[in-house]
């Protein structure tokens, strides 16, 4: 598969109730279409060969002779395909009809899904015509193939899987099919399906319109997905079923663990093909991490290896480009929450109400300062025993010394300004360092002098240091070990810069007044910068991070994959050319992937002794939360997969 997609379609013929040769030539004409635009797995409604709502004509024999023989037709027709279908269609087994789904494809039939859960309620009455799953005894049926003289050909084998616990694919990935009631009740069959390995679930579907059904629906699959971390892929019955007492809309949606990739336009009138791709190697990612769900097992499903079309096309859905970023004005109100709470509970855990914060006029310092100011107005603190302290060194310009001031002035905390150079200087003199040479010891200096004063003066007031540093500088390592490495609780810990930035701009824009906005904004406007380098002409910063280690919003792309799923750096490469194209040239793409790796193995120490702080999303790297890595890992196999990646 394409680096771990799987391309699906669900398919939403037009139908002609009762009449097999139209609708399966629909099918094929759908599957052909489908199938050169990349796709790998179509599903179609319950019931499509037929149509669903042929009532009692189901109990016909001609329109059951029909429905099969129309089958072996398009098992026909569609050989030269590369492509797997699933489409319904009533069978009669020992007397009794079934509801089953078929799937085929390459000019063979794979097995039949019964329909294990029958509604027979309000309009429903499908027991009136057909039997349960369970009704038939064994998991394999003979099926009389005998193609008729018109198509040429004939289907040699007899003996067909009939087991609605059929798991189709190979050692990566897995599908399995449930039939629409099936998801509707207490314990879907999806369930199962998923715990014996499925990754996908089709379902074949004839759900009718009623007033807020489709929402109520749309929960469901969704829920269903995220439930079993599994993609889903749902095709319901629409233009064309008879609409004698009910209407059907062509309601088709694919999700992937509780996200909506694609849907179709409900009530259309022309034929649809939903089409998107489902991230495989995701799936097996989140499940492996998951223990519960490893806990259960299941050994009562029937395994059939098939291969996957090989087919490379380009994936159809979208790639975010800002992963860490949320969608809904709720997610940042909860992240910024989480942060107060955690400052909150060590604050009344230790009785110490002081907090001590060094102020750069950066992003960092900025978001840490709200979430202080936020902590002491929930608690009643005042918000004068916040201490926030400026510490000018040799690369401080005046825009962000400036905006500091500021901010701690409209907030109304207590503030300090302790200049560094002095203090430096005298460092440098008694270390040997030529003050001229702006080498690592002279930036760092700076940092460590900064933490000592920070930590001394809480020592001073009874306070706690409250660090400011973020995830992504951890992750590149780009922190000052024993200097703003280190705090007395760590509010931005796993907040990455990108978040850090969109979270700033949305506290300015709902919690704050006019004169805060302001300066907040300009805070924004700032480059991103250290200052630990002497500012050049006009105070202009001249130590600008991301141009030394990188763009954050690549980073931050990267890391969500290398952490939150454990992609391999071409995947990563794969989606990143994607979500930055006409952004950034694939060659700086991968030259900044580079940096990451190495950055990430050599700088883990660092992580390994991180201060306390508050656990916000998916990814953290606290040993305590959700990392646990070697100091000394080696990174050989990383770098070698991204030397043979081409830009």
């Amino acid at each position: 598969m394409n680096h771990g997609f799987l391309k699906v379609a669900a398919a939403i013929p037009e139908v002609k109730v009762a009449d097999c040769e139209f609708n399966a030539a629909q099918i094929r004409k759908m599957a052909e279409s489908a199938n050169a635009r990349g796709v790998e797995i179509i599903c179609f409604p319950e019931l499509a060969i037929t149509s669903y709502t042929c009532g009692d004509l189901f109990f016909q024999e001609l329109l059951l002779e029909s429905a099969k023989n129309a089958l072996i037709k398009l098992v026909n027709d569609t050989s030269t395909l590369d492509i797997i279908v699933v489409a319904g269609l009533p069978l009669m087994l020992k007397d009794k009809i079934f509801n089953v789904a078929a799937v085929f494809g390459r000019g063979r039939i794979y097995g039949f899904v019964p329909k294990i859960y029958l509604p027979n309620y309000g309009e429903y009455y499908e027991k009136r015509w057909f039997a349960p799953a369970n009704d038939n005894a064994g998991n394999e049926i003979y099926f009389d193939a005998e193609t008729p003289e018109s198509t040429g050909k004939s289907i040699t084998k007899k003996y067909y899987p009939f087991t609605p616990n059929l798991l189709l694919g190979n050692s990566k990935v897995k599908f399995a099919v449930e039939i629409c009631e099936d998801l509707w009740v207490p314990n879907p069959p999806s369930a199962g399906h998923c715990i014996a390995g499925a990754h996908v679930i089709l379902n074949p579907s004839a759900s009718n319109e009623l007033i807020g059904k489709h929402e109520y629906r749309k929960t469901l699959v969704g829920q269903q997905s995220a439930r079993c971390m599994a993609g889903y892929v749902y095709s319901g019955s629409g233009w064309g079923e008879s609409t004698t007492d009910t209407v059907f809309s062509g309601n088709a949606m694919i999700f992937e663990n509780g996200v909506m990739l694609n849907e179709a336009e409900r009530f259309s009138f022309d034929e649809q093909i939903v089409v998107s791709d489902i991230d495989t190697d995701r799936l097996r990612s989140s499940r492996a991490k998951n223990t519960s769900f490893t806990n259960y097992t299941d050994n009562n499903h029937i395994f059939l290896p098939i291969d996957f079309p090989e087919k490379n096309a380009k994936i159809s859905r979208s790639i975010n480009p800002k992963p860490f970023i949320p969608k809904s004005e709720e997610s940042f109100n909860e992240i910024f929450s989480i942060q107060v709470g955690g400052l909150a509970k060590r604050i009344m855990h230790t009785g110490i109400q002081k907090q001590v914060i060094g102020i750069s006029g950066g992003l960092d310092s900025t978001l840490a300062l709200l979430v202080c100011i936020k902590t002491c107005d929930k608690l009643k603190i005042p918000r004068g025993n916040i201490i926030g302290v400026t510490m000018p060194g040799f690369g401080t310009t005046k825009r962000t010394y400036n905006n500091a001031v500021a901010l701690m002035k409209e907030l109304g905390i207590a503030i300090r300004k302790i200049d560094i150079t002095k203090a430096c200087s005298q460092h440098f003199e008694d270390i040997g360092h030529n003050p001229d040479i702006h080498d690592i010891t002279y930036e760092n200096t700076q940092a460590r002098e900064r933490t000592q004063i920070l930590m001394d003066i809480a020592n001073q007031c009874n306070g706690l240091v409250i660090g400011t540093g973020d995830l992504s500088e951890l992750a590149l390592g780009w922190t000052t070990y024993n200097g703003d490495h280190i705090s007395m609780y760590a509010v931005n810990v796993s907040i990455p810069k990108t978040l850090v930035r969109s979270l700033v701009a949305w506290i300015a824009d709902t919690q704050f007044e006019e004169n805060v906005r302001k300066t907040l904004k300009d805070i924004l406007d700032t480059p991103i910068s250290p200052e630990l380098l002497p500012a050049g002409g006009r105070q202009m910063i001249t130590q600008a991070t991301e141009e030394i280690v990188g763009p954050y919003d690549l980073h931050d792309f990267f890391l969500y994959y290398l952490l939150r799923l454990g992609y391999s750096p071409s995947k990563i490469f794969f989606l990143a050319k994607i979500a930055f194209a006409g952004i950034y040239e694939q060659s700086t793409i991968l030259k900044w992937m580079k940096v990451l790796y190495k950055r990430f193995f050599t700088q883990q120490f660092k992580r390994s002794c991180l201060p306390d702080g508050p656990k916000v999303g998916s990814v953290n790297l606290s040993p305590r939360g959700d990392w646990r890595m070697p100091s000394d890992a080696s990174y050989a196999l990383w770098m070698k997969e991204l030397s043979e990646l081409q830009d």
